[in-house]
């Protein structure tokens, strides 16, 4: 998904939209009424694939370019037709794996520990999870 957006916002556009019909480049001399809309909020910003644009080209002027793509991710998971088939794949991939997994198995015996009560515990035990926690 993420890639997905990012592929979108780097797409170039069309030589007609870069270029005027004087052959000078367009993206200097820009629509005062988008810009409006733009200082207007940053909804009207993002809607609009130029603004998208200039405003990416800010963020990456300032280190944070990322947050609008992930923004744009999040967007695109919006709009996946497939919400049952993800979480479907999750269930049936990822969390089968997730219950294998070295980390939720030394969790559920870290809780299994904390549930036994102290003299169950044998010394050793005790003194294993005071040091190596």
């Amino acid at each position: 998904m993420f890639n997905r957006a990012v592929s979108r916002l780097s797409r170039k556009r069309p030589p007609s939209d870069i270029h005027g019909s004087d052959g000078s480049s367009s993206s200097s001399h820009q629509n005062p009424k988008s810009t409006d809309k733009w200082a207007a909020s940053l909804e009207n910003l993002l809607e609009d694939p130029e603004g998208v644009k200039r405003f990416r080209e800010f963020l990456k002027k300032e280190f944070s370019e990322e947050n609008v793509l992930f923004w744009l991710a999040c967007e695109d998971f919006k709009k996946t037709q497939d919400k049952k088939q993800i979480f479907n794949l999750m269930k049936y991939d990822s969390y089968s794996r997730f219950l294998k997994s070295d980390l939720f198995l030394k969790h559920k015996q870290t809780e299994e520990e904390d549930e036994d009560p102290p003299d169950a515990q044998t010394a050793a035990k005790r003194a294993s999870r005071i040091y190596n926690t």
